[in-house]
């Protein structure tokens, strides 16, 4: 399955002998999903601390004085008087340049390649601007989702790592990380090579069963 692909020449080094079960350029480096609810994030708080800006800042570019209560206390800005308004101002400022980053970083995630995906019989090697991760099939669950058609699809690979992620309303949630192959060929052909892969390696003792007389 490496027909077709040219692997970058450290990639390829990298690998060295190993055999490739099979190598494949990914169309996407994230979910469309998360980045779009990363742009719609940012847009939202970008566009709030705008309607912020033009209501408390824009009127003291003219000259004009800004009502508006603090802390229970009616106050009163003015371009000779800014302290009143200092933090405020800052604070809507700090929301604004988070929006657009999230934003900037929201495109940026819709738009970024996959880089390059090589299975072998003992790891899952990814390569993306010339960084070289590689991860042993040992790590992952066994957890697989994937959907696409014969020509292009996607795969996620559920790791046995994680992180604690509090929620408000409940208990606080164990997250695993996942990997993703997005936009790949040969999308069921890879996913059996994976699973069949992380079965083999998988570090957890089986259990035999035992028939008492």
């Amino acid at each position: 399955m490496t027909e077709n692909i040219t692997l970058p020449t450290d990639l390829d080094a990298a690998i060295g002998s190993e055999k490739k079960d099979f190598a494949v350029k990914a169309g996407l480096a994230q979910p469309r999903e998360k980045s779009i609810s990363i742009i719609r994030f940012g847009i939202l708080l970008t566009a709030v601390s705008s309607i912020l800006v033009f209501t408390f800042l824009e009127p003291l570019l003219y000259g004009e004085e800004v009502h508006f209560v603090l802390n229970g206390v009616p106050t009163v800005a003015s371009p000779d008087n800014l302290d009143p308004i200092l933090v405020p101002a800052i604070i809507i400022v700090v929301f604004m340049f988070i929006g657009i980053s999230m934003l900037s970083w929201g495109i940026h995630s819709l738009l970024k390649k996959g880089g390059y995906y090589v299975g072998t019989p003992i790891r899952l090697v990814h390569y993306q601007n010339g960084n070289i991760r590689s991860i042993d099939w040992e790590q992952f669950s066994g957890e697989i989702k994937f959907n696409g058609n014969a020509d292009k699809g996607n795969i996620s690979l559920q790791m046995r790592t994680g992180r604690m992620v509090s929620r408000k309303n409940g208990p606080d949630e164990y997250v695993p990380d996942v990997i993703y192959m997005l936009e790949i060929p040969n999308v069921f052909e890879v996913e059996q090579i994976c699973r069949r892969r992380i079965k083999e390696n998988d570090p957890t003792p089986t259990t035999k069963e035992h028939n008492i007389a």
